[in-house]
C-alpha cells in the first residue's frame, strides 16, 4: 500500500467463534457450495457410466482431473499469497460455475463425451485453486488457539450438506438424468460467489507481504516446497499421504460401480450408500478436536488411516447394501479424524504468508500420484473384481499408517 498515512491493523477476531460474523458467514457459504458439490460428486461419475458403461473411464475422468489439479497446484502456491485471496475464491466459483453449466446447456442438443474430458479437468483445477485459497483463509478468519475447531465445524457443514446431497443427487439423477444434478451443482457455484462478497479477511502481516515479493517467482514458488521439507512431521507426512492418496483415489468410483453393475441397483441406491457414507464425516469433526487433545496429532493422524484402511478392506467383502454404507461411514469418520487434524497441524505451524505455498506443494505432491493411482485402481477392479482390489488397497492403506510410527509423524 502507498501514501503517507499507515493502515489500521486489522481488528482481531472475537473470542468465540458464534460471535465472529464474517466466520460464521464462511461457514454458510462454504455449506452451500458443499451441497452442490455433492451433486457432481454423484453425478460425474453417474453420466460417465451411463454414458460409456465403463469403469475404466470413471477412473480416466478422475485421473485426468488429478493431473489438472496437480498443474493448477504448481502455480496456485504463488497466486495464493500473491492475489487478494475473497477474490480468488471467487473467481474459483465463478469459473466453476461457467464450466458445470455447460455440461446441460450443451447436453440439450448432443452428448459428446469430449466435452466430460475437457469440463471435468478444469473445473478441477479452479477447486484446487479454491482449496488452497480456502486454507489460508482460515486463519485470516479466526485465532490460532480456534483454527481445529473452525476446521472441524467446517468439515461438520460439509458432512452435513453431503449427508442430504448424494440422495438428493440420487434422486434427482433417477428423475431427470444426471445431467440436471450437474446443473444444480453450477447454481450452488454462483451463490457462493456472491456471498463471499459479505465475508472481511484480516491481511497477511505486513512483514510477511513484503517477504513474499522478494526473489521473483521462481524463489516464491520453491518456498513452500523448502518449508515443507525442512519441518521434521510435515516432511513425511507428505510421503506417507501420497502413498495413501494412490491407494484411495479411485474409492469413490469403485464403491459406485459396485453398488450399480455388481449388485443391480439403481442411481438412487448409489445416492443412499454415499450419504450414509459422508455422516462419517460428520461424526469425525465431532470427535475430532477432543481426540487429538487426548492423544496428540501422531495417534490420531495414524490410528484414524489405519481404520480407513480396513474399512475400505472391507468394502468389498459385503453384498450387502446398508453395511457397504456403514463401511463407506466408518472409512470417511476416520479418514475425516486424520484430515481435519493434518490441515489445522499445517495452518498452526506454518507463517501466514507462506500459506498459500506450502499448502499448494503439500497438496500438489501428495495428489501427484492420486490420477495413476485411479487409473490402476479402477482398471483393476474391471479386470480382478471389486472384493480383491479393496482388500488389497485396504491393506495398503494399514500398511502406510503404520509406517507413520518410525517417522516424525509419531512425534508431532
Amino acid at each position: 500500500m502507498t501514501g503517507s498515512v499507515s493502515p489500521l491493523p486489522p481488528s482481531p477476531p472475537p473470542a468465540s467463534l458464534r460471535a465472529n460474523r464474517d466466520y460464521r458467514v464462511f461457514l454458510v457459504i462454504q455449506t452451500l457450495s458443499a451441497l452442490g458439490d455433492s451433486f457432481s460428486f454423484v453425478a460425474i461419475p453417474l453420466l460417465v457410466l451411463h454414458s460409456t458403461g465403463s469403469v475404466v473411464q470413471m477412473g480416466l475422468v478422475t485421473g485426468a482431473t488429478g493431473v489438472a489439479s496437480i498443474v493448477t497446484g504448481l502455480f496456485a502456491r504463488v497466486i495464493a499469497d500473491r492475489v487478494d485471496r475473497r477474490r480468488l475464491l471467487m473467481l474459483a466459483d465463478i469459473a466453476r460455475c461457467l464450466l458445470y453449466a455447460t455440461i446441460p446447456l450443451v447436453w440439450l442438443f448432443a452428448t459428446p463425451m469430449w466435452l466430460i474430458y475437457t469440463v471435468v479437468p478444469l473445473a478441477g483445477g479452479f477447486a484446487m485453486l479454491f482449496q488452497v485459497t480456502y486454507v489460508t483463509v482460515v486463519p485470516a478468519i479466526v485465532r490460532p488457539d480456534q483454527i481445529t475447531r473452525a476446521n472441524a465445524h467446517l468439515f461438520g457443514s460439509y458432512a452435513v450438506a453431503t449427508v442430504g446431497g448424494p440422495t438428493l443427487a440420487g434422486f434427482v439423477a433417477a428423475a431427470a438424468g444426471p445431467v440436471a444434478a450437474i446443473g444444480i451443482d453450477a447454481v450452488t457455484f454462483a451463490l457462493s460467489a456472491a456471498g463471499l462478497l459479505l465475508v472481511r479477511l484480516r491481511p497477511p502481516a505486513e512483514a510477511g507481504r513484503e517477504e513474499s515479493g522478494k526473489g521473483g517467482v521462481r524463489q516464491e514458488f520453491l518456498a513452500g516446497a523448502r518449508f515443507l521439507w525442512a519441518h521434521p512431521v510435515l516432511r513425511p507426512l507428505t510421503v506417507l499421504l501420497s502413498a495413501c492418496i494412490f491407494l484411495t483415489h479411485g474409492t469413490t468410483d469403485v464403491i459406485i460401480y459396485r453398488v450399480k453393475e455388481d449388485l443391480g441397483h439403481g442411481d438412487d441406491t448409489v445416492g443412499y450408500v454415499l450419504s450414509a457414507g459422508t455422516i462419517g464425516t460428520f461424526l469425525g469433526s465431532f470427535a475430532v478436536t477432543r481426540v487429538r487433545q487426548a492423544f496428540g496429532f501422531g495417534a490420531t493422524w495414524i490410528g484414524g488411516t489405519a481404520l480407513s484402511g480396513v474399512a475400505v478392506a472391507c468394502l468389498g467383502l459385503t453384498s450387502s447394501v446398508p453395511l457397504i454404507g456403514a463401511l463407506s461411514a466408518g472409512m470417511l469418520l476416520a479418514t475425516a479424524v486424520a484430515g481435519i487434524s493434518s490441515m489445522s497441524l499445517r495452518q498452526e505451524v506454518t507463517p501466514g504468508h507462506l500459506l498459500g505455498r506450502v499448502t499448494a506443494a503439500f497438496w500438489t505432491t501428495h495428489y501427484s500420484l492420486g490420477p495413476l493411482g485411479a487409473a490402476a485402481v479402477t482398471a483393476a477392479a474391471a479386470g480382478f473384481g471389486v472384493a480383491k482390489v479393496c482388500l488389497a488397497v485396504g491393506v495398503g492403506v494399514v500398511c502406510v499408517a503404520l509406517s507413520g510410527t518410525v517417522t516424525g509423524v509419531a512425534r508431532g
